[in-house]
């Protein structure tokens, strides 16, 4: 099981309460949305699996590792299991597309003789192996995301987490980049999308969770037959993630 979440909540200092007692299990290898409007508590549980806030109460297992009491020098170490991709795509405007994706390999600990093999080829898998050595000034909003996905999959994470991916590129984009998460769990890769756009969530058809005023009020998991995942991302996108 990925996440398993037990009687959580959360209240912040000015006594918001922003989770109440939410439970829920992710198995390995799911795909699922976490839908909700804005102030809904989806935010605050993506914080609390990310180890950015801690709850108030309750029980918190991610791949094992145990978040509630967890020392905070073990943080980086557990956020290393995991790739993050941000709304605002967080990539350094100072450095060109390799060097954003290197940098995640480095903090690892990785040889330059595996980042100069895994770097090409995780951007090939993007069909942006012709823009490594661009800026991301010199970059579409779609492409940015792309270079965001892939710099969370370079170092092979058990969970891709995606805080409302869709949410600064174009419409026209977004069902791309979604298509391109989905290819992602294919592989195997546990993803977990949080998102306001219901229109991206229904047409994907994975499980989704929907939570409002900190309650989960809906959890739809669909027959494994009813998933769709189209091809309109690269064909060398086929090849296994895992190389």
């Amino acid at each position: 099981m990925s996440i398993n979440i037990k009687n959580v909540s959360k209240v912040y200092p000015n006594s918001v309460t922003a989770l109440k007692s939410i439970n829920l299990s992710i198995n390995t290898g799911e795909f699922v949305f976490i839908t909700g409007a804005s102030g809904s508590g989806k935010s605050t549980l993506l914080k609390l699996i990310m180890k950015e806030e801690e709850a108030t109460s309750g029980k918190i297992r991610v791949f094992g590792s145990d978040l509630v009491g967890m020392k905070k020098k073990k943080i980086p170490f557990y956020r290393r299991t995991m790739g993050i991709v941000f709304q605002d795509f967080r990539i350094i405007e100072s450095m060109t597309v390799f060097q954003n994706i290197e940098l995640v390999m480095r903090v690892v600990g990785a040889s330059s003789r595996a980042i100069r093999k895994r770097v090409p080829y995780v951007l090939s898998l993007f069909s942006m192996e012709d823009k490594a050595d661009r800026y991301p000034r010199e970059l579409s909003g779609g492409e940015k995301q792309r270079v965001g996905i892939a710099r969370a999959l370079v170092n092979n994470p058990n969970l891709i987490i995606a805080d409302e991916p869709t949410g600064n590129i174009d419409p026209s984009m977004s069902y791309e980049i979604m298509d391109l998460l989905a290819q992602i769990n294919k592989r195997g890769t546990t993803v977990l999308v949080v998102t306001h756009d219901m229109s991206v969530a229904r047409k994907f058809d994975f499980r989704t969770i929907e939570i409002n005023k900190g309650k989960i009020i809906k959890d739809t998991s669909p027959p494994k037959s009813d998933i769709k995942i189209s091809n309109i991302s690269s064909s060398s996108f086929l090849s296994s993630i895992r190389n």
